[in-house]
């Protein structure tokens, strides 16, 4: 089987996705989705012999779930295609997926599991800064490694631990492209708005970094709670200060709770999201035009591109795996996330350590994904630095 959440996933949710992977029920699945622990526990169900387990913790449920899951379908699209055509080695690759509403307590709770229980080759695919700060000490220490976790944080760069493997660019390089197109644009007024924790705190420390290079300096800061769409008073405070533009460094919640409350206060500042707003999120809560003209960094290719080979690729087993579920860039960002685990997994050999694993990804150097470059050495573990920038219009991207 390609893959399987269990947390606050209902047991209908539950089997829907593994039949979209294409598998069978395992017996007794039913009671162990029962049995799930709202948070997100171990599951009740026995590891099937011959599988190269891969764990995930990620946001399932709450206000952040919407990245998980796009993330995670985009993922078992890739996965499903390879163990239909018989696996890495003849061995089936199986994504564990585990609700962490991202809440870094239930992701090291999650981890934990991981670790003593399922004892997984690997970990892929976290979501978030704050989730994964809370278990890094940990995966040091045991030498796990963790791949494409979505997070451009500076925790995972400067140097990239060595049981690291990032895929997208950092929060850095897209706030330094953002600061970059502000001031050509003749914006100078810029103030920011940030999440209160370690993304946010990341997001501030490169805010400032970029626009001291131009002589600039913030007019306004104002912060939210983690998952919060209580934004009145962030609002008030920048909106004070009437910026040109404001970046906003926040997960999709509180990006739109906090765009509505910026234009209902008439301002016309631009703003300007870090990719982990999620774009599919803003453009769900931002109806009617409200999200017309949002900026949005992106560190994939864009997803309806077809003549981009890899996204044409995505696009056809998008459609074979998850049927009506449509495109978007933290889907393909897992699946292209799944394309460099495979091709990792088949240089490691049939019965790979967690250090022989490190070792493949160190020997891949720079390789076509297929219009996505990746480049990855003994010590370059950060595969790539795409950033790109996007605005939202009246309509939705999907032809």
């Amino acid at each position: 089987m390609a893959g399987l959440t269990l947390g606050r996933l209902s047991l209908v949710a539950l089997l829907s996705l593994l039949s979209a992977c294409g598998a069978s029920v395992p017996r007794g699945a039913a009671r162990a989705a029962r049995q799930a622990d709202p948070a997100g526990s171990t599951p009740a169900i026995v590891d099937q012999p011959g599988t190269l387990l891969l764990g995930q913790s990620a946001p399932f449920s709450g206000p952040s779930a919407q990245l998980g899951r796009e993330y995670r379908n985009g993922a078992l699209a890739w996965f499903a295609e390879v163990n239909r055509r018989g696996g890495i080695h003849g061995r089936r690759i199986r994504l564990v997926s585990l609700d962490d509403r991202y809440e870094p307590v239930l992701t090291q709770r999650n981890t934990t599991a991981f670790l003593d229980r399922w004892k997984v080759l690997a970990l892929f695919g976290y979501v978030g800064t704050p989730t994964v700060k809370a278990v890094l000490p940990e995966l040091r220490a045991r030498g796990m490694p963790l791949i494409a976790p979505l997070t451009g944080a500076a925790l995972l760069r400067n140097p990239t631990p060595a049981n690291v493997i990032n895929l997208r660019a950092s929060y850095g390089r897209e706030i330094d492209r953002i600061i970059a197109a502000l001031v050509r644009s003749g914006s100078h007024q810029i103030a920011v708005l940030h999440q209160r924790d370690a993304f946010g705190a990341d997001g501030l420390v490169a805010a400032r970094r970029a626009m001291a290079r131009y002589g600039l300096r913030p007019v306004a800061l104002a912060s939210m709670a983690r998952n919060s769409t209580d934004a009145a008073g962030a609002a008030r405070t920048i909106a004070e200060a009437h910026p040109d533009a404001v970046v906003v460094i926040t997960a999709y919640p509180s990006a739109a709770a906090f765009s509505l409350e910026m234009q209902r206060r008439h301002s016309k500042a631009q703003l300007m999201n870090v990719s982990f707003a999620g774009t599919r999120g803003l453009q769900d809560a931002l109806v009617g035009g409200k999200g017309n003209g949002i900026g949005i960094a992106q560190v994939v290719p864009f997803p309806w591109n077809r003549r981009i080979p890899v996204v044409a690729e995505y696009q056809r087993l998008m459609q074979r795996q998850s049927g009506g579920l449509g495109f978007g860039f933290t889907s393909l960002e897992g699946f292209l996330a799944a394309k460099l685990m495979t091709e990792a997994l088949q240089r490691a050999g049939a019965d790979p350590s967690r250090q022989q694993l490190l070792k493949a990804f160190a020997s891949i150097g720079t390789q076509d994904l297929g219009g996505f470059r990746v480049s990855l050495g003994p010590h370059d573990r950060d595969a790539s630095d795409l950033v790109e920038l996007t605005y939202l219009g009246s309509q939705r991207w999907e032809p």
